[in-house]
């Protein structure tokens, strides 16, 4: 990633899939790797199921926290169902990342972290930083293994 560039990433899914997490964790290691960061999110009715949204913005000096339209450089979706309802976010030239790309693999509750690894792969902020936030997120020691092996294994799918 060119350090003069903003790179812009759009989180979608369905409320619970822990969209929001994601795109906090996003937003603290980019932070953390000395980034200017904004952040965004639309919840709409994610108490009922339905869509939730997070604009992740960083580079050298971000003055928005919202990505224009067909400016992501990466949609996230944690849901399949989402990628055509923010299609029109994304660049030309855009990364989709979905469920699909890991094929049988599961990871059930831990897929917005298996996301962020897949993601990782693109962005390259240090894994000592994705590292330290994990072990602040999930206190729980089983809850950090799983999540753990969510990131490793998500980034492995695009590696």
């Amino acid at each position: 990633m060119n350090t003069m560039d903003t790179v812009n990433v759009v989180f979608a899914g369905i409320g619970g899939q822990g969209v929001i997490l994601a795109s906090d964790l996003l937003t603290a290691a980019a932070f953390r790797s000395g980034y200017d960061v904004k952040k965004s999110e639309l919840h709409g009715m994610s108490q009922r199921g339905g869509s939730v949204s997070s604009d992740v913005r960083f580079g050298k000096k971000v003055w928005s926290p919202m990505i224009p339209e067909g400016e992501a450089d990466f949609l996230v979706s944690l849901a399949e169902d989402q990628v055509e309802v923010f299609r029109h976010l994304i660049k030309p030239d855009g990364i989709v990342l979905s469920p699909s790309m890991f094929g049988e693999y599961d990871p059930g509750r831990s897929m917005n972290l298996a996301m962020l690894g897949a993601l990782n792969v693109h962005l390259r902020l240090d894994d000592a930083i994705w590292e330290q936030l994990l072990k602040e997120t999930f206190a729980d020691e089983a809850l950090l293994s799983v999540n753990r092996e969510a990131f490793r294994k998500g980034a492995s799918f695009v590696k």
